[in-house]
């Protein structure tokens, strides 16, 4: 799974070129030893899964992940938005909440059963904020994040890439990709890229895609990149499975 200055690296067009180049030389450095049943990674780090498995040449997926970064820096900036971290509602509570706001607001990121992150204006935020916790979620507090990634407001962002990926070549991956958008595995070149294109906009779906997983055998995960957020995530789901960073 893949996950300047002080100032600079918490901008979106600096840190996720970053991220990206960490979790995918990790997996180049195994070699001929990385061979995964199967990959999956969260937000950006599909694209960091998708080059790892042979989906995308490394070059592409730089260039990719940088008009992403460049895209979504400037859709921030379009309009002031945010996200918040949902504790302790099911996943159909929040749903619902959020449908009946009359502001943009949307789930965003399925974390795992019970923790969801929501994505919209900061009117819509605050509103989605008051009637969770009204509806007795455990914690529903914004994230410093500087917009609404994975939301409606991410469409100057998602028209962008669309281009950038047209341009690029995907090819057959070596395993099936898990990817956010549909939580199903791929291993269609087609596929993939029709999938991506519409990321920005639509829900992570992680907890949906951990479930697949393990319902196709997947026992091991093994986390490639900075920090070790998924995993936690992962056992949130099956306490039981093994969960761990990539050892080189």
């Amino acid at each position: 799974m893949f996950s300047g200055t002080d100032e600079d690296l918490k901008q979106t067009r600096v840190t996720q070129p970053a991220i990206f180049l960490h979790s995918v030389i990790l997996a180049r450095i195994l070699g001929s030893n990385f061979s995964p049943d199967m990959v999956a990674g969260h937000s950006l780090g599909e694209f960091s899964a998708i080059v790892a498995a042979g989906a995308l040449s490394f070059e592409n997926g730089i260039i990719l992940v940088s008009k992403r970064a460049q895209a979504m820096q400037i859709a921030c900036e379009l309009q002031p938005s945010t996200m918040a971290a949902v504790l302790g509602l099911e996943d159909e509570t929040v749903e619902k909440i959020c449908a009946g706001i009359q502001a943009v607001v949307v789930p965003a990121n399925y974390n795992s059963p019970g923790q969801i992150v929501i994505s919209g204006s900061i009117e819509g935020i605050d509103k989605a904020i008051e009637q969770l916790t009204a509806a007795g979620a455990k914690r529903a507090i914004k994230l410093p994040v500087g917009g609404a990634f994975h939301s409606p407001l991410m469409e100057p962002a998602r028209a962008e890439l669309e281009k950038a990926i047209d341009q690029a070549d995907f090819v057959k991956p070596i395993c099936p990709v898990y990817q956010n958008v549909t939580a199903l595995s791929s291993q269609d070149p087609g596929m993939i890229r029709e999938n991506l294109k519409i990321q920005l906009t639509a829900p992570v779906k992680w907890t949906q895609s951990v479930k697949n997983m393990l319902a196709a055998g997947a026992d091991v995960f093994i986390e490639a990149g900075p920090g070790t957020v998924l995993q936690g995530l992962i056992k949130k789901v099956d306490r039981n499975v093994i969960a761990e960073s990539l050892k080189i």
